[in-house]
């Protein structure tokens, strides 16, 4: 096999591994009424999804609604106005977080503790110094919930979760993933594989 040839091949790859490294990695969980019977929806609405104030600009907005709409559609479902089946809601929750990490590069010989009373030497003879060091992030979720119109209850519901380091390059590609990954189990038991 010829190597240049090889390193023709790794490099598209290790592209495509720095890009996904790059991008936040969205942690799904979902919850629904196990007595539901999901086959006997057909059709959808959604609830008037506004761009949260200091939350969620209006762009972002519009984006999550044309994401889970393109969702609900591929699934088989049909939007209409009047008389939906089901009625769809999204919230976001954006949080500024501090992460803080100590390093410490300590040697040396000191007692250590046990049950029974101290074990080993008693005096430290190296030495050491801790550095602390902090992180800013946003801690951000994407709450999807689906509710019979009939009844009124709540049927299912997906939660996604992703510790956003910084504005991804590409918001609308990075929500309709998230979308496509929060809304995968949805139908529960008629989800497509």
């Amino acid at each position: 096999m010829n190597i240049k040839n090889t390193t023709l091949r790794i490099i598209p790859l290790l592209v495509a591994a720095f890009y996904y490294s790059c991008s936040p990695s969205v942690k799904v969980t979902a919850d629904y009424d196990h007595a539901t019977n999901f086959s006997e929806y057909k059709t959808f609405a959604f609830y008037d999804l506004k761009a949260q104030e200091g939350k969620i600009n209006q762009l972002n907005a519009d984006r999550i609604t044309k994401a889970i709409r393109a969702e609900m559609l591929s699934k088989g479902f049909v939007e209409t106005p009047s008389n939906p089946d089901l009625k769809v809601n999204a919230v976001t929750i954006l949080k500024n977080k501090t992460e803080v990490t100590a390093n410490s590069n300590f040697y040396g010989y000191g007692g250590m503790y046990r049950p029974y009373g101290y074990w080993g030497g008693g005096a430290m003879m190296g030495g050491g110094t801790t550095t602390f060091n902090s992180y800013d992030y946003v801690d951000g979720s994407l709450i999807i919930d689906i509710v019979s119109t009939k009844t009124q209850k709540l049927v299912w519901q997906g939660i996604g979760n992703a510790q956003i380091d910084s504005k991804p390059d590409n918001p609308e590609e990075f929500i309709t993933s998230s979308i496509k990954k929060i809304l995968a189990g949805f139908p529960p038991g008629l989800a497509k594989k």
